[in-house]
């Protein structure tokens, strides 16, 4: 049921095992055409492609902000941890993977989804986790908050630990894309620091052509491609570890 059996100790295990990136070796754009085989049980557009809605986002997004070429490169690869769904990445459950996320180590904000089965998460035995800051401070910023894990964490772990050069508001939206209680319902906004402030608003311009870019036209593929490579180049190595 989503990420709700997910709890503060499973979760740090499971970003201390996937920060390895061993799985392998491979490019962005091999990480792309890979995701077609992935199926995302929450998504309304299962007919099409993951790659049609990752190109028709960027797509959209760089129509509006065509100088911003790192939120069109952000927008590309913001679902790419899904992949976490396939047999070489562990084949993980689809509700560690996709859906909402939400923090660990404080209360659960009852904006979450499906807050109402939190009451069987073994964290609610554990009294330091149930106010509203639990183990963090006021203003602490998200970077010190654990996140129930999910795509998202993934990805944004493959960009840092890869060396990407996208600024920190690309990296924040890869990380925080799935977290709608904080970008959305304005939950947990008392552990942002200021930087988090300023991404937000980058995220929630994302956040529009994420939800509202998907259409029936389709992306012509290898004529926006080389396009793509180059930000790709730009910002990335050529080989990255997964």
């Amino acid at each position: 049921m989503n990420h709700i059996n997910q709890t503060y100790d499973s979760v740090k295990k499971m970003r201390e095992e996937y920060k390895k990136l061993d799985k392998l070796e491979m490019s962005i754009w091999e990480c792309c055409e890979l995701l077609n085989e992935v199926v995302d049980e929450s998504d309304p557009d299962l007919d099409e492609p993951q790659i049609e809605h990752l190109l028709q986002t960027a797509e959209a997004i760089r129509k509006d902000y065509p100088n911003e070429d790192w939120l069109h490169l952000t927008a590309l690869i913001h679902d790419l941890g899904k992949v976490l769904l396939l047999p070489r990445f562990g084949e993980l459950p689809q509700w560690a993977v996709v859906g909402d996320t939400h923090p660990l180590g404080c209360a659960f904000d009852e904006s979450i989804v499906h807050h109402k089965y939190f009451k069987e998460n073994p964290d609610m035995n554990i009294p330091s986790y149930q106010t509203k800051n639990g183990i963090y401070s006021e203003g602490c910023g998200l970077e010190n908050v654990v996140i129930s894990w999910g795509h998202d964490d993934y990805m944004y772990l493959v960009a840092k630990e890869n060396k990407s050069t996208l600024p920190e508001a690309g990296l924040f939206i890869i990380r925080y894309h799935s977290f709608y209680p904080m970008h959305t319902s304005g939950a947990y906004k008392h552990l942002m620091n200021d930087e988090d402030v300023e991404n937000l608003k980058w995220l929630q311009i994302f956040n529009k052509y994420d939800l509202y870019s998907k259409s029936k036209t389709r992306v012509d593929i290898e004529k926006v491609k080389p396009y793509y490579l180059s930000l790709i180049e730009k910002y990335f190595p050529e080989k990255l570890r997964w």
